[in-house]
Order: C-alpha cells, then sequence, then structure tokens
C-alpha cells in the first residue's frame, strides 16, 4: 500500500509534529506510515483522511500486489 501523506502534509504546510498531535499518534507514527513501514488502523486512517478534507482511498492507495 502507498500513500500520499507526505504530499498531503506539503501541500497543507504542516510538519510530522503538528501532523501527528492532530492525528493522536507519535511523530514516529507519521514518519513510519510516509515510510510504507507501518500500516495505519482504520481508525487512524480515517482521522488523517479528514485532517486533510480527503477521501481515505485518496491518501491509501491499495496495489494490486497487496490483495
Amino acid at each position: 500500500m502507498r500513500n500520499r501523506l507526505k504530499e498531503l502534509r506539503a501541500r497543507d504546510g504542516y510538519n510530522q509534529t503538528q501532523l501527528a498531535k492532530k492525528a493522536g499518534i507519535s511523530r514516529q507514527t507519521v514518519s513510519l506510515i510516509e515510510r510504507n513501514d507501518f500500516t495505519p488502523s482504520i481508525l487512524t486512517a480515517m482521522k488523517i483522511a479528514r485532517i486533510f478534507n480527503e477521501p481515505v482511498e485518496s491518501i491509501f492507495i491499495i496495489e494490486e500486489e497487496d490483495l
């Protein structure tokens, strides 16, 4: 699964710490998600989507090889 988290952070002017605080997760978790080293829970993915006013599926993209 790939994601657009870093791109959206840059677009909206958030650093990792700011996004982490708004989403209720650690900065380290944001970093892990951006590097595709960690898959967020559905709840966390939904919180992140709401922060960016984007559908979850436009941020977290499931690719064919993930299925």
